[in-house]
């Protein structure tokens, strides 16, 4: 950010930085050119844009008066965890602030009695989990980047998880939220004990991926751990072969803690970095699990490797330690990591089709890669039908990014086609928005647009996300409607 005196923006600019510093300090604070780089984008990393300034705050009453300061100066910004998101959704489209809260992460209370924890919402997944070990309670969300990502990055995109299928998704498990509004008046929704009448506003704002405001706590649901799991691994030898056992096992009546499918070249992958044993000429494997009471697990898993055996399982083995679950766990949960073996750069979709058209999808992945020219492979959440399809390439590659592109929107309108949608637990950010009127009507989008205006009349936070006619956005509104009144240059 430049501070020449004589341009008017700059000076605005300057009040700005001296602003943000009386709120957090030198240490809180980034505007240097290199630094901001690194927000330039999230797990999407096909679109970026650099913020002007990047704020930390360690309490709400620093993330009112920031959001009070972005509203004097008329100047969007944007709320970020961890940066895990996987569509664009902290993207800051304009330039504008970046409220980071990764310092925000505290956990506040542990409840055991009544079951619940409050939480800041820059504490780490795993974090929680690993706070809650030996009390016989856990938090059961666990997205596959638990390791990184953050409870409020979890409530934004409502995120899921591999225990989605048994347990739900983020929402299923969210009591209650504090959040600073665009206005930077703060709210309380919900409670320790969830929405005790009227509308679910904690429900309506899980999901809404920063467009409603900054959650800033958030009351978590804590449940009982299962009295045991069995943990299964099903080796075939196509993937075909594999979603039909999905489809058998479901069909069955069998509701899995987990059910999860991985193809020959995410297997390839998480075998060269964890040397676990996968057998590297199988078409596909499906991690299972089943959990709840000793005398019932045994017989669901039974019943899961007759059926993954009836349609065509070449062999199912069973972790016969924690240390093996943990280790197999380990091995699907750091999958996409894994990627970074096969190539320089990926792009991770998500849809959702049902579960019974999951074999016509996959079919379609695979005839779309070799059309486009893009290698892809597939770890997902089989039990609910949410596809992860990674699509391999090389960012430094323009025309191998629009092959990419062209590649992702087929395999999305192949989900629509099918019955699903376009996402499942990522969230539509900014790559998604161009699918948005394919999924909705336009009284649809028009009822979203005005809750959206409750929350946030004036658009400045988190501009042109999620819906198609955001409105305004960024640096470029501000300009245009303000002259002189950018936040930086």
């Amino acid at each position: 950010m430049t501070t020449q005196t004589e341009s008017p923006g700059n000076s605005i600019a300057a009040e700005l930085l001296d602003g943000f510093r009386e709120i957090v300090g030198d240490e809180g604070l980034l505007h240097n050119a290199d630094e901001l780089l690194v927000y330039e984008c999230d797990g999407y990393i096909v679109e970026k844009k650099s913020p002007d300034v990047v704020v930390f705050p360690t309490t709400t009453e620093q993330v009112v008066a920031i959001v009070r300061l972005c509203n004097k100066f008329d100047v969007p910004f944007v709320p970020r965890g961890a940066g895990t998101s996987l569509s664009g959704g902290c993207l800051p489209v304009g330039g504008g602030v970046m409220i980071t809260l990764t310092r925000m992460r505290q956990i506040l209370e542990i409840n055991l009695r009544d079951r619940y924890a409050v939480v800041e919402p820059g504490l780490v997944n795993v974090h929680l989990t690993q706070r809650l070990k030996d009390t016989s309670y856990h938090y059961a969300p666990d997205p596959s980047s638990q390791g990184a990502c953050t409870i409020g990055g979890n409530v934004a995109t409502n995120s899921g998880g591999p225990h989605t299928l048994k347990y739900g998704v983020t929402v299923n498990h969210v009591l209650g939220i504090e959040a600073v509004l665009p206005d930077g008046s703060v709210v309380e929704l919900g409670g320790p004990a969830g929405a005790v009448g009227g509308y679910d506003l904690t429900g309506l704002f899980v999901g809404s991926e920063g467009t409603f405001g900054i959650c800033t706590k958030v009351i978590v649901r804590l449940t009982r751990d299962p009295a045991a799991y069995r943990t299964l691994l099903g080796v075939f030898e196509t993937v075909a072969d594999a979603t039909q056992a999905i489809s058998g096992i479901i069909g069955a009546g069998i509701i899995p803690a987990a059910l999860e499918l991985m193809d020959q070249g995410i297997v390839g992958a998480i075998e060269e970095a964890y040397k676990f044993g996968f057998p590297l000429d199988a078409g596909a494997v499906l991690l299972m699990e089943v959990d709840g009471l000793e005398v019932a697990v045994d017989e669901e898993a039974e019943r899961m490797v007759k059926i993954c055996n009836e349609h065509g399982a070449r062999e199912v083995r069973r972790a016969t330690s924690e240390a093996e679950r943990q280790l197999l766990w380990k091995c699907r949960k750091q999958a996409f990591g894994a990627v970074g073996r096969l190539s320089p750069s990926y792009c991770t979709q998500d849809g959702v089709v049902p579960r019974t058209r999951l074999p016509e999808i996959l079919e379609f992945i695979t005839a779309t890669g070799q059309e486009h020219g893009i290698r892809i492979v597939n770890v997902f959440h089989a039990g609910d039908g949410n596809i992860h399809p990674i699509l391999l390439f090389d960012e430094r590659d323009q025309e191998q990014i629009d092959r990419v592109m062209k590649a992702s929107d087929a395999i999305l309108s192949k989900c629509l086609e099918l019955g699903g949608s376009v996402t499942g637990e990522h969230g539509i950010g900014v790559e998604k928005i161009g699918f948005m009127d394919k999924m909705f009507t336009a009284e649809d989008l028009d009822v979203m647009a005005d809750i959206r205006l409750v929350f946030n009349p004036d658009s400045r936070c988190s501009p042109a996300k999620m819906l198609p006619t955001a409105g305004a956005c960024g640096m470029e509104h501000i300009e245009r409607d303000h002259p002189g009144k950018q936040a930086a240059s």
